[in-house]
């Protein structure tokens, strides 16, 4: 069996020489039990990088093969940059494992993967036990995202980011999915080949930064539910048959009270009336644009990345 890992890179010159040698020590612990192929590789893929993460890869890759360096033209995001590495290792590779540069994603995981995968699952995923290394705010929002998403009807595996194995079939069925706006923790469900799951403990972050602060994390959660449900959409109809069943009634009211020789004097009321359906009208606008926004980026079919450089 040969099994590539595959890990997106953006500004982990401080992670990197950590990260690698470990990923290395892996996939040589891996060909001593015999569970996959002396052709492995760790494919490390450069998302436009701003310090000297690519200078470090190709390093790495000059002083060992077992390394391949991918060189994105530009930043494309995690998302694509991940699709980036997983496009290519699919044409030589039994299975890939995609995985952070940081390693909070716990590596000793892999063997149960890779276990999984020789006892015929073609997708398994590396699951959170458990959120208590997370701070508060960090952990409410990010289950908070997972049942939203649930609601919403995206099918999603509940605390699962992208740390998961895939085979070469599933991978070749992913590469069937021409959207713009990827969301893979959504689109490989989808693909419903055999799955299981691998539950780990998510480490703290050695060095460097998170890569995903606050607003990309509400970028991705809107990139989900917009590219995989509609009912954001049928909820607007829902709340304006609602509103406009409460308008009726304050009609039928100021009919009333005006026929019985009262005066209608509630300025309060329609002020604030006008600005909560103005508001709401706003709200309603915004979001069947962000659908007509995602309408034309799917129609223009511009390509999701650029490779300029290998190294293998």
């Amino acid at each position: 069996m040969k099994l590539y890992f595959v890990v997106p890179c953006y500004n982990e010159e401080k992670m990197l020489p950590i990260s690698a040698p470990k990923l290395k020590q892996k996939m040589l612990d891996l060909i001593k039990s015999k569970k996959i192929g002396k052709d492995s590789k760790i494919v490390l893929v450069n998302d436009g990088s701003k310090d000297n993460t690519w200078n470090i890869i190709s390093d790495l890759c000059d002083k060992d093969k077992t390394f391949i360096g991918i060189k994105l033209s530009r930043n494309v995001g995690h998302q694509n940059a991940l699709l980036a590495g997983l496009m290519y290792a699919k044409e030589s590779a039994d299975a890939t494992i995609s995985l952070d540069a940081d390693l909070q994603d716990d590596i000793e995981s892999i063997d149960k993967m890779v276990d999984a995968y020789l006892n015929g699952d073609d997708i398994v995923y590396g699951v959170r036990s458990s959120r208590k290394n997370d701070k508060l705010f960090k952990r409410v929002t990010a289950q908070g995202f997972y049942k939203i998403m649930q609601k919403m009807g995206v099918e999603t595996i509940y605390n699962h980011a992208d740390y998961r194995l895939m085979s070469k079939r599933s991978l070749d069925a992913l590469s069937k999915f021409e959207e713009v706006n990827l969301f893979l923790r959504g689109m490989v469900p989808l693909i419903g080949f055999s799955s299981s799951i691998v539950t780990y403990e998510r480490k703290e972050r050695e060095a460097g930064e998170s890569k995903y602060p606050l607003r990309k994390m509400l970028h991705l959660a809107l990139d989900g539910i917009t590219s995989f449900s509609v009912k954001p959409i049928k909820m607007i109809i829902f709340f304006g048959i609602v509103v406009s069943f409460l308008s009726f009634l304050a009609l039928i009211y100021t009919l009333i009270v005006k026929f019985n020789g009262y005066a209608v004097n509630e300025w309060t009321f329609i002020a604030v009336s006008i600005w909560l359906l103005g508001g709401i009208q706003v709200l309603a606008i915004g979001i069947v644009g962000e659908y007509i926004g995602k309408i034309y980026q799917e129609t223009k079919h511009r390509p999701r990345y650029f490779i300029d450089k290998i190294i293998d």
